[in-house]
């Protein structure tokens, strides 16, 4: 079953069209990656699903309903969204921020309900942030940082979350621990988890299934294994990679690479 899905999804800015009749399903339950070039539209993707942006052809369901069709509030219960670059007011402290993701639940003045502290405590507890409730957002480190905005997307409750590269500008242990969280929060709790990320052994290691874009389409899709190939590394990428089975894993990880030269890049492209 797929919790999200687009058919013939068409995005522009202005005249330029950045994904051309695009189809895609995200499995219910796993961990997807989406990964390619900068400018594929790996981004504009997500922003497409998430409803952040609204696409000038094609439609989108979210568990089987149309997501225009859907409420802001609707939505909100059933999907989390962290950007690439989130930015909060000045002055809020960790739980006033990670508080944010109870909003779609929250009547008349907002006040929260002790479903919504239970929810905001758990959020924090399992981003490892708990110990930063009282303390400004602002004072915090990059890494930090990143923790509690996923904490506040767990806060949301919501069985599908999409996160636009949540390991940018942090330092490998940092990454590391970011993917782990969120490989727990798949694990655990089988919440579906969609990743723009752009390190391919990351994106390897923990994803159940991998997307493949170049040039606004998704030129191939699979488990990481049948992904993670010479071949499609090649296409996608334009590199020529050297693939070895990670021996503690069981995953395909990419050792070293080269760039293929121009005649092969332009053969790729001719599909000749």
């Amino acid at each position: 079953m797929h919790s999200l899905q687009g058919q013939n999804v068409t995005v522009s800015y202005g005249t330029s069209t950045i994904i051309d009749q695009l189809n895609i399903d995200i499995p219910r339950g796993k961990i997807t990656t989406i990964i390619g070039p900068n400018g594929c539209g790996k981004s504009t993707l997500l922003k497409s699903m998430a409803r952040i942006m609204k696409p000038d052809g094609g439609t989108i369901y979210l568990n089987g309903k149309e997501i225009l069709k859907q409420s802001t509030k609707e939505i909100a219960k059933q999907m989390a969204i962290l950007p690439q670059t989130p930015s909060a007011p000045g002055g809020l402290t960790v739980y006033e921020l990670v508080s944010y993701g109870r909003f779609p639940y929250q009547k008349g003045f907002g006040k929260l309900t002790a479903r919504d502290r239970e929810m905001i405590d758990w959020a924090l507890e399992i981003t490892g942030t708990i110990q930063f409730k009282h303390r400004s957002v602002d004072a915090l480190s990059g890494g930090q940082r990143q923790r509690v905005w996923i904490a506040m997307a767990l806060a949301q409750e919501t069985e599908l979350i999409l996160l636009d590269e949540p390991t940018t500008y942090l330092d490998l242990a940092h990454q590391l621990e970011i993917l782990e969280i969120l490989y727990s929060l798949n694990r655990r709790e089988h919440r579906t988890i969609v990743m723009v990320i752009h390190d391919l052994n990351h994106a390897s290691r923990f994803a159940d299934y991998i997307i493949a874009m170049r040039n606004g389409k998704i030129l191939t899709s699979g488990n990481p294994n049948e992904v993670m190939t010479k071949e499609h590394l090649r296409e996608v990428f334009h590199i020529d990679a050297e693939i070895v089975q990670d021996p503690r894993l069981n995953k395909p990880i990419c050792l070293t690479y080269d760039l293929i030269n121009q005649d092969e890049q332009k053969r790729i492209k001719l599909g000749v």
